[in-house]
């Protein structure tokens, strides 16, 4: 394709869109849990990772026990105080069920007024300005993400300075690795996840994720020359020295916040799809939504 993807636009926009929900949290986060409280984080896909990262790092600066689900796995005889669900189109399937069938307070986060998930829901916080044109998320995800960091007390400010310098970084060589898999610990393994996902769907490439410690309990057996490691966050002790050993290349951004990584990991796969000849923007076999019958 000759003329740049939505989703290249989309994904430059993800710097001031940070800075936007950080400063302006005070109109979100109302609706949002409180310390203290139980919480179940909710999606599907690209969603569910951004549950997993905002679950990890909730509990990990002491905000409450939190969990975090497909859409299809919510257990629903478990109980919480919250229950947050993240849908871009809000018109998912599996969470649309979800919010049928329990009793207990729902949070939408969406960037779509007037879908399903803004009336059935008993909070929704609408991101309308994070949407995208592209079936491919990147800048409704991260956005989300920034609004939940910033509801647990994180100052985004480094963060979106740091997803400035992910723009300028030259990706035309890591879009030539082979296979990547992508490695995380904690609120970093969704980042890991995600940053896969990107790579499946924009590229149709084989992509792997797994938590940094694991990683050496089997996946590094496909680890050689040609291709990569991507690593989130801080890496184990050993883990690099180990990596290294295989030939593999190891992508490892230290001085930047894991989220301005994935900015970096998005843009491989934007790249690595135009290399060969795919259209980004949309993938095969894949739609903004999965609405079953």
């Amino acid at each position: 394709m000759t003329d740049t993807p939505f989703v290249s636009t989309e994904i430059a926009t993800q710097p001031e869109l940070w800075r936007q929900v950080s400063s302006g949290f005070a109109q979100y986060g109302g609706a949002l849990p409180k310390p203290g409280q139980r919480v179940a984080a909710v999606g599907c896909g690209t969603s569910w990772f951004m549950a997993m990262a905002y679950a990890a790092l909730r509990e990990d600066l002491g905000q409450g026990e939190t969990d975090a689900f497909a859409g299809s796995e919510f257990p629903a005889g478990r109980q919480y105080d919250a229950v947050v669900v993240i849908s871009r189109s809000g018109t998912t399937t599996e969470v649309l069920d979800l919010i049928r069938t329990t009793t207990q307070p729902t949070v939408a986060i969406t960037a779509t007024a007037g879908s399903p998930i803004v009336e059935l829901a008993d909070e929704t916080i609408l991101l309308d300005f994070a949407d995208e044109q592209s079936v491919v998320q990147t800048r409704f995800a991260t956005t989300t993400l920034a609004l939940l960091r910033a509801s647990v007390g994180q100052d985004l400010t480094q963060a979106a300075a740091d997803a400035e310098t992910a723009l300028t970084i030259d990706v035309d060589e890591l879009a030539k690795l082979e296979q990547v898999t992508y490695v995380g610990s904690r609120w970093t393994l969704g980042l890991a996840h995600e940053a896969g996902l990107k790579q499946r769907e924009a590229a149709a490439a084989w992509t792997e994720a797994y938590p940094s410690m694991d990683y050496r309990h089997g996946p590094i057996a496909i680890a050689q020359p040609g291709r990569g490691v991507w690593i989130f966050g801080e890496p184990p002790a050993g883990l690099i020295d180990d990596v290294t050993a295989t030939g593999a290349t190891i992508v490892h951004h230290a001085d930047l916040d894991p989220m301005a990584s994935l900015v970096i990991a998005q843009r491989v796969a934007v790249a690595k799809a135009l290399a060969l000849g795919l259209n980004p923007d949309q993938p095969r076999s894949l739609t903004r939504s999965v609405i079953l019958d």
